[in-house]
């Protein structure tokens, strides 16, 4: 069964290190055919005296954020309509692209688009995954949708996935599917 040995430099928090072991179990799991508990995971921290490269010491670098938080922040300030604070959770090149392929670049956009289509709409989630590709992170969330539309009649138990793929922690791409349409009112 493998074994995993990891050296770090000193400084990271238990958390970072608990998700860092996670995630290198996972990778093995997707690779080979070893079941979890065949599975090891050693982390060894260093003093930064103790680590040098290129003829420096070094401090360890700040952990990454977790790209399923940064959505639901994303999702919650959208919600809210604070756009101002969901932008900044953007990166260069941001895009969306919603129902018939109605691509998007920024979130003011969104909101006119949305205003011939429902009143409000909430999400309520019922999961989230989270994957790796190279410099990217990908999130899917899921759930279902709940608001009102243009007229005031409420809504709710519409389905929803939406995707996401974030670059050094912004989001740069959101794809979304739903079934809105199936259910608005004609």
């Amino acid at each position: 069964m493998p074994i995993i040995r990891v050296t770090l430099i000193e400084g990271y928090d238990d958390a970072t290190i608990r998700t860092l072991s996670g995630r290198l179990t996972d990778a093995v799991r997707a690779t080979i055919a070893a079941p979890p508990a065949g599975i090891t995971v050693v982390t060894e921290a260093v003093r930064p005296a103790c680590y040098m490269r290129g003829g420096e010491s070094r401090t360890p670098g700040p952990p990454a954020p977790s790209a399923v938080d940064v959505v639901k922040d994303f999702l919650a300030k959208l919600e809210s309509r604070d756009l101002a604070g969901a932008t900044a959770l953007t990166g260069d090149g941001f895009e969306m692209v919603f129902p018939s392929g109605k691509r998007m670049r920024d979130l003011e956009t969104l909101v006119e688009w949305s205003r011939t289509r429902y009143a409000h709409v909430r999400k309520q989630f019922d999961g989230f995954d989270e994957a790796f590709s190279g410099d990217r992170a990908v999130v899917w969330c899921r759930g279902t949708l709940e608001g009102a539309w243009t007229d005031g009649t409420p809504f709710e138990g519409i389905r929803f996935c939406d995707r996401f793929e974030l670059v050094g922690g912004q989001i740069v791409f959101q794809e979304v599917w739903n079934d809105l349409s199936e259910w608005r009112p004609r």
